[in-house]
């Protein structure tokens, strides 16, 4: 059973979203039975399972959803909020906790825009459901979908799973619960830490699926996925531009903050396709009655052909004003590669310009794609 298995990284969903319709033009057969999403990959994942029709359909409609988003769309930009919260998250800090009753710091932004534009885009039911997800696991067209968060209440990594005839796992630090995927559901997986608020379900509150998740691949397996694709946001670099400095003299919060959301958005799927191959390997040596019931999983990765934290250095300029003034004071523009940049920013022209590279690299990889996918019939 084929899995699509898409990560996080902000604003470089759209990359995702353009590599599947660059994937699409020549694969338009391509179907995958089983979708997981983590933060911005929720956003796709959940909106892939929404929508009837052909691969080509989907992701056109889901090309067409970033292309449409906007700053505005994401958080308020207005410079009274951005300037309220900054003074309260400076004042809850200097205060050393004397008058712990007040209303709890939530996130630097708003993100009420964007809890509206997922709606309009969705249309959930008066229950909170998308119906879209439930049509197509009656047709047979999805097999089951699953978000990951990540429970500031519990400490837990949570993957909720809609589908039918699906066993849930529990693991050390996570679980799984059966859900009817909503709205909610998806703002909890991509509310990045401190940024963006947290976001109750069920009586806990969660965060972006990416902070606790140490195996992002393991929904996916759970589910029965005998081949997996995966959409990295991340550039490989050669070891040369690995090695060459990206800033100079002491690093600025900017290049501290993108070390640490690669860490935790990016790094970690590297990790645990290399563990896949390890296990693969070992299982490939061993007869089928000795491998307890575990089996062999191919993988497959498309990157990014170019450094989306440099791309974004490009288009800052074209930021709200406030906003722009608030990131440069992080150090954007002492760094080569911008990276915490490229996680927020929701301008259209640099959206557009994911879109564009996305789709490049996924027609660029279609053959590869078509090859991968047929493997299994």
């Amino acid at each position: 059973m084929l899995a699509l298995a898409l990560g996080g990284g902000g604003a470089r969903g759209a990359y995702q979203a353009g590599v599947l319709r660059g994937i699409a033009r020549r694969c338009p057969w391509l179907r995958f039975p089983v979708l997981t999403g983590i933060s911005a990959g929720a956003v796709n994942t959940v909106h892939l399972a929404a929508t009837p029709g052909t691969l080509p359909h989907s992701a056109a409609d889901l090309v067409e959803l970033w292309l449409s988003l906007s700053p505005e769309q994401v958080y308020d930009v207005r410079a009274s909020t951005l300037l309220t919260n900054v003074f309260r998250w400076g004042a809850r800090l200097a205060s050393g906790g004397i008058g712990s009753g007040r209303e709890p710091m939530r996130g630097m932004v708003d993100t009420q825009p964007l809890r509206e534009f997922l709606n309009r885009a969705l249309r959930p039911k008066s229950d909170g459901s998308i119906e879209g997800i439930r049509k197509n696991l009656q047709s047979g067209a999805l097999h089951a979908v699953a978000l990951t968060a990540s429970s500031y209440t519990t400490g837990q990594s949570v993957t909720w799973v809609e589908g039918d005839a699906v066993a849930l796992w529990q693991r050390p630090q996570r679980r799984s619960e059966h859900a009817r995927l909503t709205v909610e559901h998806v703002l909890a997986s991509s509310a990045l830490p401190m940024l963006f608020p947290a976001i109750p379900v069920g009586g806990e509150w969660y965060g972006d699926g990416g902070i606790r998740l140490t195996a992002p691949l393991s929904p996916a397996l759970h589910l029965g996925a005998t081949r997996i694709m995966t959409i990295s946001t991340r550039y490989r670099r050669s070891s040369v531009e690995a090695q060459a400095p990206q800033v100079s003299g002491y690093p600025p919060p900017a290049q501290v903050l993108g070390a640490l959301y690669n860490a935790i958005f990016l790094d970690l799927i590297d990790e645990d396709i290399l563990r896949l191959q390890r296990v693969n390997k070992l299982l490939e040596g061993m007869p089928p009655e000795r491998r307890d019931g575990m089996r062999t999983v191919e993988m497959m990765v498309i990157r990014p052909s170019q450094d989306l934290g440099r791309l974004a250095a490009q288009f800052e300029p074209k930021l709200p004003a406030l906003f722009k003034y608030l990131t440069r004071g992080l150090g954007t523009g002492k760094t080569a590669s911008p990276d915490v940049l490229s996680f927020i920013l929701f301008q259209h022209d640099y959206i557009k310009r994911l879109v564009q590279l996305g789709e490049e690299d996924g027609e660029a990889h279609a053959q590869q794609v078509e090859a991968f996918a047929r493997a299994g019939e």
